[in-house]
């Protein structure tokens, strides 16, 4: 078991309300695992009605204050809880790690872009800014404001524990809301220690809490009169179900769902680096990440070619304990996501795609119990398979050939997601085409992963978002407040 604070001494998460740790009351509760270890980690009980009803009015009261504060005052604990970050970085890293499955440096890499997050939403106070007009009519002035709204919950995953609670935290108190986390069930653990340093950084009580449990639980956030909105990061199916709920009940709502991204790798390309990060994208975090690229469309001219340096790359990677510097791909979150991916390469042979890398019989000695993978490269993958068509989550890539970039960009176009793509090329005329004619939320060139920085919003078209503003940057000053416009006239001055 973990030794946290937040843990009990029966080696149970808790609840964070109202600036206190509380055991939750509901029925149900999940063991949390190392993937790598088969360690048990935490036992998490399940939050029940009236563990929400506590949290939601807690949030309301401290709202009251809070929205009154001058802005200044509320960015105050946001910058203590950035160097509280940077301080226990390596410590969050660690215990994402075991609680995760991914490497040391995937866990390093998302906790900083969590915490550059932090960083934007300290600049609330002249993002918050919106416009004046004087004269805007004979003798009378025009302005508009911005104010926070209420209570706003987020319903995050397990593949980025540390990094997706933070698209959302620091920006709904930086605006003046209250703000109520509900972690994934499967791996809560850093979420837990992340709380411990929001307690340190002295947010007032009730504005940012912590609510750990399963499906019941959401619903009983995106049912409840006294919240505001919600933001979800997960599956395409629950997306939808969540911003239809949410939706239902009057909510502002942003639903981030799943993705099945494209590469296009043309014949002027860098073959070699286009190769070294189409692996990188589709396999890194175990494939399991939304911005995973395991589709690469090839220029037939270069096709067999890049296949080759593919292959080679793939087989190049180390699969082993993500705690391992030498690690280059960690464990799966957990036995039945593992065999979930395995019944997609299965799935994927019985469709007749040519099976030139199976990384099924993998390894891992002295760790018998983790679920490993090793990359599984595909060749001549058809778009009406499967696997060309369905989000896998895990360390897979299916390689095809086409005619030209027209034909990539078309076939790509047709998928129902719109995540992310990447283009490899040397020639510009390509590069345009492709970002004024893809049909996708994030596009990169010569990018492996189209991942964007804090200070823009997290892209994604189609059946891969739901709502209309997204995570991270100016998105969340829209999605956190609401404008009043302010016109006076003062007839005597």
């Amino acid at each position: 078991m973990v030794e946290l604070e937040s843990i009990g001494q029966s080696g149970t998460t808790r609840n964070y309300v109202d600036g206190g740790w509380r055991d939750a009351m509901g029925d149900g509760e999940l063991e949390s695992v190392n993937p790598a270890t088969g360690e048990e980690l935490a036992t998490v009980p399940f939050s029940s009605a009236e563990d929400i009803d506590d949290v939601v009015r807690s949030g309301n009261e401290a709202f009251e204050t809070w929205s009154e504060q001058p802005v200044e005052a509320r960015i105050q604990p946001l910058f203590r809880l950035k160097m509280l970050l940077e301080d226990h970085q390596e410590e969050l890293a660690e215990l994402l790690v075991r609680d995760h499955g991914k490497t040391i440096a995937e866990a390093r890499g998302e906790l900083r872009r969590g915490i550059e997050n932090v960083e934007v939403a300290c600049g609330i106070p002249s993002m918050m800014q919106s416009g004046s007009l004087l004269n805007a009519a004979p003798e009378i002035d025009e302005s508009a404001v911005r104010k926070p709204l209420g209570v706003f919950a987020a319903i995050t995953p397990f593949n980025f524990p540390g990094m997706i609670p933070l698209w959302f935290l620091p920006y709904a108190v930086a605006t003046g809301n209250s703000f109520i986390l509900k972690p994934s069930e499967q791996n809560p653990l850093v979420a837990q220690r992340l709380f411990e340093l929001v307690d340190e950084a002295g947010f007032p009580d009730g504005i940012i809490q912590l609510v750990n449990g399963g499906p019941d639980t959401v619903n009983a956030l995106l049912d409840h009169e006294g919240v505001e909105g919600a933001s979800f990061v997960g599956s395409t199916p629950i997306a939808k179900l969540v911003y239809e709920r949410a939706a239902k009940n009057g909510k502002r709502v942003q639903a981030q769902g799943g993705a099945k991204n494209h590469i296009i790798v043309t014949e002027t390309a860098d073959l070699e680096f286009a190769a070294e990060k189409a692996v990188s994208s589709a396999c890194a975090c175990g494939g399991e990440r939304c911005l995973a690229n395991d589709v690469v469309l090839v220029e037939e001219s270069v096709y067999d070619e890049f296949v080759n340096l593919v292959v080679e790359e793939a087989n190049a990677q180390t699969v082993g304990d993500g705690l391992d510097e030498a690690t280059d791909i960690g464990a799966l979150i957990s036995p039945e996501h593992e065999q979930t991916v395995r019944n997609y390469i299965q799935t994927g042979i019985e469709e007749g795609a040519e099976l030139l890398l199976d990384g099924r019989d993998v390894t891992v000695d002295g760790y018998e119990d983790g679920n490993f993978l090793a990359p599984t490269v595909f060749g001549d993958v058809t778009e009406d398979m499967v696997i060309s068509r369905e989000e896998i989550f895990g360390p897979v890539v299916g390689l095809a050939p086409v005619d030209d970039v027209d034909a990539a960009i078309e076939r790509m176009n047709k998928s129902q997601f719109g995540n992310a793509a990447s283009l490899f090329t040397g020639s510009g005329a390509d590069a345009r085409k492709f970002r004024h004619e893809g049909d996708i939320g994030n596009l990169g060139v010569n990018v492996g992963t189209s991942a964007p920085m804090a200070f823009f919003h997290f892209g994604g078209w189609k059946d891969s978002f739901f709502g209309d503003l997204h995570a991270q940057g100016e998105d969340m000053i829209h999605f956190y407040t609401d404008k009043a416009v302010y016109i006076e006239r003062w007839p005597d001055a």
